[in-house]
């Protein structure tokens, strides 16, 4: 089975070849070139992403049997379209799928990027066996993808798992339109904010941290930055990414008493810096969460790393194709 994944982001896309193993999973056969996404017109671009797919789809024989997109919301899967994400400015009410289908001659399919990713993981990455696991994407935001008695779990209009929006404190970074949420605490972006607010607290008390000494270093203070001082032994910052973990510990009590999963597989900023936000978030989560539902779910690192992108595209044309294929069987 000849797939095509589309992988559409806030600053590059990329179209990927792949196909369908005998188990279900898909395998990547070859990556296309990455396209910036910023000043080129939707359409514009979705026809360079075509031309992109049937340059690789030559490399293979037969023809394609669907193509898988993945991309940041608000969206309807349904629909095929995509609604105005804010990483995505102009991109209003795009019939992606209708383009991208009658452009390649295939049916085509739309995910939300974190449920994406959450099929990758479950059938490719560290949820394999799983029937009920929670993926958090942990990086610039923070989204959930949820697969929930062996299914992916979308909700009423693609808006299950935005875990992001969460509130966990009255106050503290602000994520998703929300100080105080799980994405303020728990994402690139919210992790350098925290930082910036402890940092500006010292440099107003007249003291001059290591981290950041002056307040013209602040726009420069990023999460990454935080955590190699985290690991090279600076207080500050281990004192920054430990609350980063104690939020992060309550939010993932939050998710394992109301859906109680196997598994809560966690990607990008936790995945390189466990050791410095799973202590605290450990804690917090024996102390919150229910006993026997706390016992019954491991939480680990995200397994794919460089190749999300690509195999989460082709999961959806892989799983999307089966589900179509069994509603038709049902029929």
């Amino acid at each position: 089975m000849k797939l095509i994944g589309v992988d559409i982001g806030g600053t590059k896309c990329a179209v990927s070849l792949g196909t369908q193993n005998t188990d279900g999973t898909v395998r990547l056969l070859q990556r296309g070139k990455a396209r910036a996404t910023a000043g080129v017109a939707p359409l514009a671009l979705l026809q360079e992403l075509a031309q992109d797919a049937r340059t690789l789809a030559q490399g293979t024989p037969g023809a394609i049997d669907a193509v898988g997109i993945s991309c940041g919301g608000p969206l309807d899967s349904k629909c095929g379209l995509i609604l105005s994400p804010p990483n995505l400015p102009g991109w209003d009410a795009v019939p992606v799928t209708e383009i991208l289908g009658q452009a390649l001659g295939a049916p085509a399919f739309l995910c939300n990027d974190a449920n994406a990713c959450a099929l990758a993981e479950w059938q490719l990455g560290a949820g394999r066996g799983c029937r009920n696991m929670v993926f958090l994407t942990f990086g610039t935001g923070l989204g959930a993808g949820l697969i929930l008695n062996g299914q992916l779990y979308e909700g009423a209009n693609d808006f299950a798992g935005e875990a992001g929006h969460l509130r966990l404190a009255p106050y503290g970074p602000v994520g998703y339109g929300k100080a105080g949420s799980f994405e303020g605490f728990c994402s690139g972006g919210g992790i350098a904010q925290l930082a910036a607010l402890r940092v500006r607290e010292l440099l107003q008390q007249g003291k001059q941290p290591a981290l950041c000494p002056s307040a013209g270093e602040l726009p420069a203070l990023t999460t990454e930055k935080v955590a190699l001082a985290a690991n090279a032994g600076d207080a500050l910052a281990c004192e920054i990414m430990a609350e980063s973990g104690r939020m992060l510990g309550a939010g993932l009590a939050l998710l394992v008493d109301l859906l109680n999963p196997e598994k809560i597989v966690i990607g990008s900023v936790f995945a390189r810096a466990q050791n410095l936000l799973w202590p605290a978030a450990q804690r917090v989560l024996q102390s919150e969460a229910l006993p026997a539902a706390a016992a019954a779910c491991k939480v680990v690192p995200a397994g794919l790393t460089e190749s999300v992108g690509d195999l989460a595209a082709l999961t959806v044309a892989a799983y999307r194709l089966c589900l179509q294929a069994a509603e038709g069987t049902v029929k």
